[in-house]
């Protein structure tokens, strides 16, 4: 039991380390200087507690802030459901129906795919976000997108509480001439006696936290609209991008398929209940799964495999010519390689004179592929992609003759 119970507490501490990040420090930050200027603001110099609707309006701001942090902290620490460690299917033949993932020396079950962040199989998952330096998935989608949904409503309510602050206090303060704009601060408003003056330093603290106030609900407004989008569907983030692709692959080998996404079960109703029930938990166990009745649970994995190859077919191999050290904008690449780098947490590579890289997708400026590694690195499991500037690398020019062992690099 000791030896259980210094598991749970390594787990826990493992948790909490998950505040100590730029992305949850700020997000709680923001929140914090919103609802404690609200609430300063509210109650001592516009809306104060002896009143019936000064009350309400304290009780409503105190309700925002907990049901924001609720749903901020479960969609960090609940997280998205992870794919359990060595993950077969229960039938060996659906093997040839899934990837495998190396890192995890298991099958990708569907709908999963491997965060490098988390460094595990997420179920069902939509991106890594680091506001709340979790991956958004099964078990916590609802959770982050209620946070998406509350947050701007309570910026907003926010937001009028310092612009009605703003102007009732400076409304007998301020004096229009005609070529100036005085403030008188000394001014004495005659509504209530408030605790404190409404100083500069107020001022300037209400205003601060308007900007971020206003900041906050267009950016994360948005980002709930963009949620509610793929929810409605059934989909994933993800997900959005392998249908662009399949319908792209189609197109492009003139194959005559007709790609159906399987889990848009038809109705919007249907689709959102998938991820937002009553009792909190999301439909499903992360692994099987609904689907369309022309669809069966491999369809979209069957897809993925689809791309994977045709990938491999069309990546193009190239051969390091200048050295590379890993930087994210790099000084010493030129003016464009350095301000055009690409606005993507992806990583970038480091490269050394001679080694061979299949590139996949690219920039006018920068390319993402596959470093080519020895077996031994195969064996373990590593594997080096990411995005390096084009200046670096050449193509690597081979004829029919080589043409066999470039596939083979490939199929690696």
């Amino acid at each position: 039991m000791n030896f259980l119970s210094a598991i749970i507490v390594f787990e826990n501490l493992h948790e909490v380390k998950r505040l100590f990040h730029w992305g949850p420090i700020i997000a709680l930050s923001v929140i914090g200087v919103c609802s404690s200027m609200a609430i300063l603001d509210s109650i001592i110099w516009y809306w104060p507690l002896d009143t019936t609707g000064g009350s309400i309006n304290f009780i409503m701001l105190i309700n925002w802030t907990v049901l924001i942090l609720y749903n901020y902290f479960n969609a960090m620490f609940v997280g998205p459901g992870y794919i359990p460690l060595q993950w077969k299917p229960e039938n060996q033949q659906d093997i040839m129906y899934l990837q495998f993932c190396r890192l995890c020396q298991g099958f990708k079950a569907p709908r999963s795919h491997h965060c490098r962040k988390c460094n595990r199989c997420v179920m069902k998952m939509d991106h890594h976000c680091p506001w709340i330096n979790n991956c958004c998935g099964h078990l916590n989608h609802a959770y982050f997108t209620n946070f998406l949904l509350l947050a701007p409503l309570g910026c907003t309510h926010a937001a009028l509480i310092f612009i009605m602050t703003m102007y009732t206090q400076l409304y007998d303060r301020v004096s229009f001439g005609w070529s100036s704009v005085k403030i008188d601060m000394n001014a004495v408003r005659h509504i209530h006696n408030p605790i404190m003056p409404f100083s500069i330093a107020a001022f300037g603290a209400s205003l601060f936290a308007l900007g971020l106030a206003l900041g906050t609900t267009i950016a994360v407004g948005m980002l709930f609209t963009i949620q509610m989008r793929v929810i409605l569907r059934n989909k994933t983030s993800i997900e959005v991008w392998i249908e662009e692709k399949a319908k792209d692959r189609i197109q492009y080998y003139q194959t005559g398929e007709e790609f159906i996404f399987p889990y848009d079960l038809g109705s919007r109703w249907e689709n959102f209940k998938q991820v937002f029930t009553w009792s909190g938990t999301p439909e499903g166990d992360g692994i099987e799964w609904p689907v369309h009745e022309k669809c069966d649970q491999y369809t979209l994995t069957i897809e993925q495999l689809k791309q994977k190859h045709d990938k491999r077919q069309r990546s193009v191999e190239y051969r390091v010519v200048e050295e590379y050290n890993g930087a994210w904008c790099p000084l010493k690449k030129g003016l464009n390689t350095f301000l055009r780098t690409p606005c993507t947490e992806e990583p970038r590579i480091k490269l050394t004179l001679g080694e061979t890289i299949f590139a996949t997708r690219g920039t006018k400026w920068w390319m993402y592929g596959d470093k080519v590694l020895n077996e031994e690195h195969l064996k373990a499991g590593v594997r080096i992609r990411g995005w390096f500037p084009r200046r670096c690398v050449e193509k690597c020019l081979y004829d029919s003759a080589n043409n066999s062992t470039c596939e083979e690099k490939k199929e690696q």
